[in-house]
């Protein structure tokens, strides 16, 4: 069962498509591949937040549809949550 979809090969994190339990094996689809792609999930996830599917170091950029949608400003592993605790907007 597909429980992610990341938009392009080259994006950093992918879109929960159902909630994802901490500790779970989350199974995702490249959407423009139509690879998939598997990660060990470190927190839960929930419906339509983000999952890192790499490392992202602090002051680091994540990828998704293809862009840089922010800055990175506490470190995060891969499996982790990605969302307004670790990213921010680089507009200010």
């Amino acid at each position: 069962m597909i429980q992610f979809l990341v938009h392009e090969k080259t994006d950093t994190v992918g879109v929960a498509t159902v909630d994802i339990q901490a500790g779970e094996t989350a199974e995702g689809l490249y959407m423009d591949t139509q690879d998939k792609v598997k990660v060990k999930s470190l927190d839960d996830i929930p419906l339509g937040h983000k999952v890192a599917l790499k490392d992202h170091p602090v002051d680091g950029g994540v990828i998704k549809y293809g862009h840089d949608i922010g800055k990175v400003v506490a470190g995060i592993k891969t499996g982790e949550h990605v969302h307004i605790h670790n990213l921010k907007t680089r507009r200010w």
